[in-house]
């Protein structure tokens, strides 16, 4: 749904009286740079032009009353239940937010809202779903009740929500981007130091195709966290001889001359996909500021073969939907993006040749996996704001 439409499902759930506010959070992709966010590393996503809307109208109570015109789930509660349950779905994630404004003692300037969320991100295609309509509730009470934090505290605070309340040890890269996005730019994150620099995103005729597997995955049910621990372990032995606080301070050469300090070939494997993976991004960075498409492309196409042999959190789906693309005549690259086991590839695709990309590529990948992908054509957008 869009703006309009949203506010008039609105008035037909809650009525017609009252002012309405509307805001808007996007979905974001990366382009390159997967899992080295919480190892603090450098990520390059964008948002996207589509993403979360959320239509408020304020309350003289304090009830909190959660409605979706995606899901049937509604959800009416209070200040004094902002405690994770099941049972509540898709509302935990903003309850985390919630319950986050109210650990920094802003809890007696939040009111009642009645709240409807509608969004066009599908859920578990790794374009940020969950991390738009956290961004979208941080804004919603940081302006509907003036609280005057700045983005980057709604961006942390609402990946505090997810590692938190909800149980998934997200990095940052997903919620600053959806925070900071800007139109006709990507977003290069030190994940460390917690700062960006835009950078124009000049594709000279070329688009950006996303394309959906269908295959859903949840990353709480994923191996998400599993990985982030075996990163971890990479971190413990590689101190031995190295001083360092995470795998974004191990360089290329640092890391050949001492993998030898870990002992398990599976923990070592995470590693070198991290190490190698933040050299890919900036380097891929680098080639975008040239204009040098072709070289950006192959960068893609080694973070997708790095992710799948050396992370392993590609799967059957991403793959298939990953070499279709590449076989494509111009397709300068694609790669999975996001946390993998499911989700979206992202390409970079000739003009010309988007419309048999699009063909080419779902009929070979629904002929290996029996399922039907979707595509979209993306463009980047906004970070989250209040839109009148």
């Amino acid at each position: 749904m869009d703006k309009q439409q949203t506010q008039q499902r609105f008035r037909d759930i809650y009525g017609k009286n009252g002012e309405l506010l509307t805001f808007h959070a996007p979905g974001r992709v990366n382009l390159i740079g997967e899992h080295t966010d919480y190892n603090g590393g450098f990520v390059f996503p964008c948002a996207l032009s589509f993403g979360t809307y959320g239509v408020v109208r304020k309350r003289e109570d304090n009830v909190l009353n959660f409605a979706s015109t995606d899901m049937p789930l509604r959800i009416s509660t209070s200040f004094n239940d902002m405690v994770y349950n099941k049972e509540h779905g898709w509302v935990n994630y903003l309850k985390g937010v919630v319950a986050e404004f109210q650990k920094l003692g802003l809890g007696e300037k939040l009111g009642g809202l009645d709240i409807l969320i509608s969004g066009n991100i599908p859920n578990g295609s790794g374009l940020s779903s969950s991390a738009s309509i956290e961004l979208l509730m941080s804004v919603i009470l940081n302006d509907c009740f003036d609280c005057g934090l700045p983005m980057v505290e709604l961006v942390k605070l609402s990946q505090r929500a997810e590692n938190q309340f909800v149980g998934v040890n997200c990095g940052i890269m997903d919620q600053y981007s959806i925070g900071f996005g800007k139109k006709e730019n990507a977003i290069l994150l030190d994940c460390r130091e917690i700062t960006h620099q835009y950078v124009p995103l000049v594709l000279d005729g070329c688009k950006i195709v996303i394309a959906n597997t269908n295959k859903k995955r949840g990353l709480t049910d994923s191996k998400y966290n599993e990985r982030r621990s075996e990163c971890e372990q990479a971190v413990a032995a590689l101190q031995q001889r190295l001083a360092i606080t995470c795998l974004r301070d191990v360089s290329a050469g640092e890391f050949e001359a001492n993998r030898d300090l870990i002992r398990d070939d599976i923990v070592a494997k995470r590693a070198e996909h991290v190490v190698y993976e933040i050299d890919r991004t900036l380097r891929a960075v680098n080639m975008l500021k040239a204009n040098n498409l072709v070289e950006f492309g192959k960068l893609m196409v080694q973070s997708h073969d790095s992710l799948r042999d050396l992370y392993e959190v590609t799967g059957e789906e991403l793959d298939a939907l990953m070499e279709a693309a590449n076989a494509v005549d111009g397709t300068l690259g694609s790669r999975m993006t996001g946390a993998g086991f499911g989700g979206c590839t992202v390409s970079i695709v000739r003009d010309e040749a988007v419309g048999r990309f699009i063909e080419q590529t779902g009929k070979q990948y629904a002929r290996r996996t029996g399922l039907t992908a979707d595509f979209y054509i993306a463009e980047s957008g906004d970070g989250a704001m209040r839109v009148e």
